[in-house]
């Protein structure tokens, strides 16, 4: 599975005052992560801009280098910002949702192909992984008990799931 360099971060979806400052939907775990950046990137990662960012509520305000009045930044509504992974240093058993989809999921023990992990949900205690099957989908937890090895390079999830699990798949 090719691992992308530059990941979405996160969308302006509107401008704040009238020095040319705009409203970032984070797509990252926080306003708090995606606000520590100094340069951030458009066009899927060609365009790189430098940035001052700081957290406000669910969104960042941030200024970015060139756009200085109301007009220049309402221009780029919608347009999606990107990270570099180069400059993020995850912590270990951390990965990035964009990494996980599309990973292949395995059970450990019998080596049966469950399928492809769709889409990953934050909840209150742990991360929700849904899982495609032939028969819909399927809700696992994403905690140690249960997700026993994630190799993104190799494509590929294993997990040891809770008995009952697969065999309801609605």
């Amino acid at each position: 599975m090719p691992i992308k360099q530059f990941l979405e971060a996160g969308q302006i979806v509107g401008t704040h005052g009238v020095r040319g400052e705009v409203r970032v939907q984070p797509w990252c775990d926080s306003p708090a992560f995606l606000a520590r950046f100094g340069t951030l990137y458009f066009d899927e990662g060609r365009t790189p801009v430098r940035v001052k960012a700081r957290p406000h509520q669910k969104i960042v305000l941030m200024a970015l280098e060139g756009i200085s009045t109301v007009q220049q930044a309402a221009v780029l509504r919608g347009k999606v910002l990107y990270l570099d992974r180069a400059d993020v240093k995850l912590p270990e058993g951390s990965y990035f949702i964009q990494d996980l989809i599309g990973l292949r999921v395995v059970d450990a023990d019998s080596g049966e192909d469950y399928g492809t992990l769709s889409e990953v949900s934050a909840t209150g205690a742990n991360d929700v992984y849904h899982i495609r099957t032939p028969r819909g989908i399927v809700l696992i937890p994403a905690v140690p008990s249960v997700v026993i090895d994630t190799d993104i390079a190799g494509g590929v999830m294993t997990i040891r799931p809770i008995k009952g699990m697969f065999d309801d798949a609605v």
